[in-house]
């Protein structure tokens, strides 16, 4: 209606009764109101105006304030509108199974995705017409791999790490890594990797981490983290292809999972992750090692020998065929009787005495800043448990500059031969099942999806852990201060009980955060303001998301649908529709001059 007022036919409306009127319409209601004449195009970039439709608007509370990075009102309600990738743009199916994870080159210019198909395939990001295609696919089939679940591209873009489960003889739930060549494709190694959903990661260009896993008990065992060169092509016996990083106790069933690197530098982002409603009342989470935190060994030989397991429960005593029964090759059982309730308890209590009398003692001061400290910091961070064997915990554990690479002792620093466990540096509880974890560009903040349990909930039983809520949070935890920072988001779905329980990946931008979910959907939120901003839709369950770390307005999303959807921003959407402008036409001045050139060349005045 405001394209067909006419301000000439009499005395112009005062500003502030046209700003009261703009303040009851919809945003784009005003945008074209002010396209009427030049007084309410004024109007209708009111700061004021701006500010209350954006609150008004996305629902905010007023006491967040403006992203301090933002310019205005009108610019940052037109970010959060038109720079979302929630527009679907292009659909991949040359998966033939669910796609289970989805990573990007640190450049942007790649991605890989991996698949119950048993295939890891490479995509190319930089076509001229802006559609992605695919550019290579390695089958892991030969290897009796039975899919891949994650891959992984190191610093400087060069080797590709592909997690997979591998199916052995024993049909074991063994997993195993590899690193291909992004040169020219080629297999450059191969890491047995247990559990599989330990996944693995990049430690830095050349190093990656892997996890191995031995059972001391039916609910007792030891997690080793494995520091592995990624070219098994030695040249010299006596250098190192691999060294244990640390080894650590677990018990009532839990095992280390889903590790990865946190490199946290000196010169980290703003503070601009905060609980504004409640941050006068939060507090830092206390720092209280736990008598469970284990570590390694000084022996060299391998985590799955039977003489090293004798000889740990020699020290207390303690013979394992004599009191603890097996575990079988099915995996843990529901014991449903009493005396089995009472022979986990017997067996958790002897666990923590061992880790009482074997661990080495962690060192307070390995987290803690002191002012002038210039020192850059890794963290290794994996989820872990101490009630159940469902993952409840965030562990973590400084990485020292000396175990950056396999050179040097085996088995790194020397210990006495008591103290062949290490303590984990920190451990923060998220009190429920966690199915997801992220790291922010910055790797200042870890974002872990997690599905709650009951308020008050008490676990009797480590092999019966409470219900898990429908609902999936998302936390928000600062590595700075090693706490959570704010509520967890809210606005995914899951549906799978405890013991089916799958990941479901998240991803981090500069500015938004998305995770997938179980109810055919993939989400989208702001990181500043804490609101959900899109839903993307799929025909089944969302395993993965990805953004372009070079373009954050191009998202993916991968579904047990076997496809893969590309996402753009309606800003993108319009940019690339836009026919591409003529070519400015020469001045007039220009053009007399190489006329004038012209003639003077053939002689012609």
């Amino acid at each position: 209606w405001a394209s067909d007022v006419r301000m000439d036919d009499g005395p112009a409306l005062p500003d502030s009764l046209v700003l009261e009127i703009f303040l009851r319409l919809p945003h784009d209601t005003v945008l074209s109101a002010g396209l009427a004449c030049r007084q309410w195009l004024a109007v209708s970039r009111d700061e004021f105006l701006w500010r209350e439709l954006f609150y008004s608007y996305y629902r905010i509370p007023r006491s967040v304030p403006r992203h301090p990075a933002s310019l205005s009102w009108y610019r940052e309600f037109k970010r959060l509108f038109d720079c979302i990738p929630c527009v679907e743009v292009q659909t991949l199916k040359e998966h033939h199974d669910q796609v289970l994870h989805l990573a990007f080159s640190h450049r942007g210019h790649r991605f890989s995705s991996c698949s119950k198909d048993c295939t890891v395939k490479l995509w190319d990001t930089e076509r001229l017409d802006g559609t992605i295609t695919m550019v290579h696919s390695s089958s892991m089939r030969q290897f009796n791999w039975g899919y891949t679940q994650f891959s992984q591209f190191n610093a400087d873009d060069t080797l590709l790490l592909v997690s997979g489960v591998y199916l052995g003889s024993h049909h074991s739930s063994s997993g195993e890594i590899a690193v291909i060549s992004l040169e020219n494709y080629t297999l450059l190694s191969r890491v047995r990797n247990k559990p599989y959903d330990v996944f693995g990661c990049w430690l830095n260009e050349t190093h990656l981490i892997s996890g191995n896993l031995h059972w001391i008990g039916n609910m007792t065992s030891c997690s080793v983290l494995w520091l592995n060169k990624a070219f098994q092509d030695v040249e010299s016996e006596n250098v190192n292809v691999v060294k244990r990083l640390f080894k650590i106790q677990n018990i009532n069933a839990s095992t280390i999972r889903t590790v990865m690197v946190a490199h946290c530098r000196r010169h980290d982002s703003p503070d601009l992750l905060l609980d504004y409603e409640a941050q006068a009342q939060s507090q830092p989470l206390s720092h209280q090692p736990l008598l469970f935190d284990l570590g390694t060994t000084d022996s060299e030989e391998d985590e799955e020998d039977d003489e090293e397991r004798r000889r740990e429960m020699r020290l207390q005593g303690l013979s394992t065929a004599a009191h603890l029964p097996q575990l079988t090759s099915s995996g843990l059982e529901h014991g449903r009787h009493s005396e089995a309730s009472e022979a986990r308890e017997l067996e958790t209590k002897w666990a923590r005495l061992m880790a009482r009398a074997h661990t080495k003692a962690p060192d307070p001061n390995v987290l803690s800043s002191t002012p002038g400290d210039e020192e850059d910091k890794t963290y290794l961070l994996f989820t872990t448990g101490s009630l159940t064997y469902s993952p409840h915990q965030i562990g973590i554990k400084r990485i020292m500059p000396d175990q950056m690479t396999t050179s040097g002792p085996v088995l790194g620093e020397e210990r006495s031969t008591d103290e062949f466990f290490d303590s984990l540096d920190h451990v923060i509880d998220i009190h429920g099942h966690i199915i997801g974890m992220g790291l922010s560009p910055d790797h200042r903040y870890l974002y872990v999806n997690s599905r709650a349990w009951p308020a008050g909930c008490v676990i009797s039983d480590p092999m019966s852990p409470p219900p898990i809520a429908e609902e999936i949070d998302l936390h928000v935890i600062d590595l700075k201060s090693l706490r959570e920072e704010r509520r967890s988001l809210r606005a995914h779905r899951a549906f799978t009980p405890n013991d089916e329980c799958f990941f479901i990946f998240l991803d981090v931008s500069r500015d938004f955060v998305a995770s997938g979910a179980e109810d055919k959907h993939g989400y989208i939120w702001d990181r500043h303001y804490n609101i959900c901003l899109a839903r993307l839709q799929h025909d089944d369950v969302v395993n993965s998301v990805a953004f372009s770390p070079a373009d954050q307005e191009l998202l993916l999303s991968a579904s047990d649908d076997s496809t893969i959807k590309v996402w753009r921003s309606p800003r993108m959407v319009r940019l690339a529709q836009t026919p591409a402008r003529p070519p400015r036409p020469r001045s007039l001045l220009s053009w007399l001059g190489r006329n004038k050139k012209t003639t003077s060349v053939n002689g012609k005045p």
